[in-house]
């Protein structure tokens, strides 16, 4: 794999730059995830916030997690694309919502963690060999 991997938002106005691989790549099946991705979980590759560079403007949204700690979005204003998430008490890693372009192996991004499975649709196969967690890990 070459880095960097360029990434872009839905209508390119915002783009980055990943000059790393990920820590951890998982996919995520609680039900705010199934209703980000419109579909029935949603793929964060765990990366450094040091490791990417983001050109571009971004908005802001947050919410509580069931944790109790803060889940804050970054997302392009004009097309509405989610581009990341973060927690405000650990600006030292963000989740990337993943939008490469270009890319010839996407392999990197295979998530190796299923997470919050206990929401997971029923229809859903899980592959084999991969790991699962009931909840958050």
């Amino acid at each position: 794999m070459k880095f960097p991997i360029e990434g872009a938002c839905q209508c390119g106005q915002l783009t980055y730059k990943l000059f790393e691989p990920p820590k951890l790549v998982l996919a995520c099946h609680c039900t705010e995830c199934q209703k980000l991705s419109s579909s029935p979980f949603s793929v964060t590759a765990v990366i450094d916030s040091s490791a990417i560079e983001f050109e571009g403007i971004l908005k802001e949204w947050s919410r509580s997690s069931d944790s109790g700690n803060r889940n804050n979005a970054k997302f392009c204003p004009t097309c509405g694309n989610r581009v990341y998430h973060y927690n405000p008490e650990d600006k030292q890693t963000i989740k990337l919502k993943l939008k490469p372009i270009h890319l010839s192996d996407a392999s990197i991004f295979e998530p190796s963690v299923h997470v919050w499975v206990s929401e997971k649709l029923s229809w859903y196969q899980i592959p084999d060999g991969v790991k699962v967690v009931e909840k958050q890990p």
